[in-house]
């Protein structure tokens, strides 16, 4: 596995599985074709079933979906909702203040 390269990541910290993604069509008795992401389009995606694993459904991973508003050309503007937490470093003889904020349309874990 050293040389290995797994979707973009190389060596032994590549994952090992990704998705879950949708299986589209049982194309025999053990070989799947799953729909896969634009972002994996150079991956082929017919797979083995010893390359698939049993997904098991876990209420956290659902995704509450809140329609953002787009502008003409594909793009919206972020607010931010409220300042999580302040910080002021110091380097050298200057001091910068750091702000970690929770912006609209995204989770306290996205907060930047």
């Amino acid at each position: 596995m050293r040389g290995v390269t797994r979707f973009g990541v190389k060596g032994k910290l590549a994952l090992r599985y990704i998705g879950p993604f949708e299986v589209i069509e049982r194309i025999g008795e053990i070989v799947y074709r799953l729909n896969l992401p634009r972002q994996l389009g150079h991956v082929h995606n017919v797979f083995h079933v010893s390359m698939l694993r049993k997904y098991t459904p876990d209420p956290s991973y659902v995704i509450e979906y809140e329609a953002i508003p787009l502008q003409g050309d594909v793009t919206y503007e972020e607010q931010p909702v409220k300042i999580l937490a302040r910080e002021l470093k110091v380097l050298r003889n200057r001091e910068i203040p750091v702000v970690k904020v929770l912006w609209k349309n995204h989770g306290e874990d996205e907060a930047t």
